[in-house]
């Protein structure tokens, strides 16, 4: 392994390659590629690389760049792309059918505001706009994370029992443009951790017919198929820590992540970077005498619901953090976490949307509200300047 000083972005790019390179003995590596800020530098970094086997295709548009992975994947290739925000929901019929197809591929997402008005900034309702369409979908908080996440999503997506495409998210520029000591493995480690695809429906020498029509039951048996497959993901993914763990050294973050949860009293929930923050300002409270804990949601999909109630469960004040707003109804993260949160006072802050920063005195404020209610209110959108 080797340390070196990546930007997110170029983080993804290189396990890309690494993880390319190791299905270089079978059908090899591919996938298509559209810049938009503020992705472009991973993809920029993935053309650079020499890969010996595959190309990486550079096409007219998002819809494209997925629809060339499609391709790829269905003859049996390993592959990647990234996009951001309104790329991704150009992407987005295609975004659904490499899933309804059952195709690992990877794709690296920077969150990124949707717009208009156009906004470059961070935010996490692109992704989750995708939340229906039977991705994985992991939510990284440093770059160490989505380097290891880029590698082990391919173990977890070409998993007989799973068999996926998988979502690396990553907040746009706190990550994405952000340098960092970044511990990448070795050819050869990955060459170890990561088995040849060998897609049991890939395209090869025979005619087929791939998306044809479907009639109502065979649509209804295809349907339960992918959600057993989604349902498998947790064991799975417990399995990929083990083997991860053993190749490379250090074990990747649980589905959920708790902090100072022991004897906690208040907790708050978030994704991404704004956890780190969070920890600060847990550890402030604990210092005042408060029984403050904190869990970071990394894998949001499948919902990580049985976590979620054991580790909430009797919990007497919750704050969602959620940097995404679904207009009518609130936070996405809390539209979906209260269901499992049946007792005590469960409250959404929206805030940081647009990319504002999360600063340590706008969780204090968000402590300090929570801590005087009697009862949860609407959602409410916190503005931070």
């Amino acid at each position: 392994m080797t340390i070196e000083l990546l930007s997110a972005n170029h983080a993804s790019a290189l396990a890309a390659t690494l993880a390319g390179r190791a299905n270089r003995s079978a059908r090899g590596f591919g996938g298509g590629v559209y810049p938009i800020t503020p992705q472009s530098e991973c993809i920029e970094m993935l053309c650079k690389q020499s890969i010996e086997k595959g190309a990486v295709v550079r096409v007219e548009s998002e819809h494209s760049a997925m629809g060339v992975c499609i391709g790829m994947a269905l003859g049996g290739a390993r592959s990647f792309t990234a996009s951001s925000s309104n790329g991704l929901a150009y992407m987005a019929e295609n975004v659904f059918a490499a899933a309804f197809y059952r195709l690992p591929i990877v794709m690296m997402a920077v969150n990124r505001t949707l717009g208009p008005p156009w906004n470059i900034w961070v935010d996490h309702g692109d992704t989750l706009m995708l939340r229906d369409a039977g991705w994985i979908q992991f939510y990284c908080e440093d770059n160490q994370e989505v380097a290891d996440t880029t590698l082990l999503a391919y173990r977890l997506a070409e998993h007989a029992q799973v068999l996926l495409p998988t979502m690396v998210c990553q907040d746009a520029f706190v990550l994405s443009h952000t340098m960092m000591p970044t511990d990448l493995p070795s050819q050869v480690e990955v060459d170890r951790f990561l088995p040849v695809l060998e897609l049991p429906h890939a395209v090869k020498n025979t005619a087929v017919t791939v998306g044809g029509l479907d009639f109502p039951h065979e649509t209804e048996v295809h349907r339960r198929e992918h959600h057993e497959a989604m349902l498998r993901v947790p064991e799975v993914y417990a399995e990929v820590q083990d083997v991860f763990t053993r190749h490379f050294g250090r074990r990747p973050a649980d589905r959920v992540v708790p902090y100072q949860m022991d004897d906690a009293e208040v907790v708050l929930v978030s994704m991404g970077t704004t956890a780190s923050t969070v920890r600060v300002v847990v550890d402030a409270a604990r210092a005042r005498g408060i029984k403050a804990g904190a869990l970071r949601v990394r894998m949001f999909r499948p919902f990580p619901e049985d976590l979620l109630h054991t580790w909430l469960r009797g919990r007497a004040r919750v704050a969602v953090l959620d940097r995404d707003i679904c207009p009518g109804l609130g936070g996405i993260l809390w539209s979906e976490l209260r269901g499992v949160k049946p007792d005590g006072i469960v409250q959404n802050y929206m805030l940081g949307l647009g990319g504002g920063d999360i600063r340590p005195q706008h969780l204090e404020a968000v402590l300090a509200d929570l801590l005087e209610r009697d009862e949860a209110s609407e959602p409410m959108i916190m503005e931070v300047a």
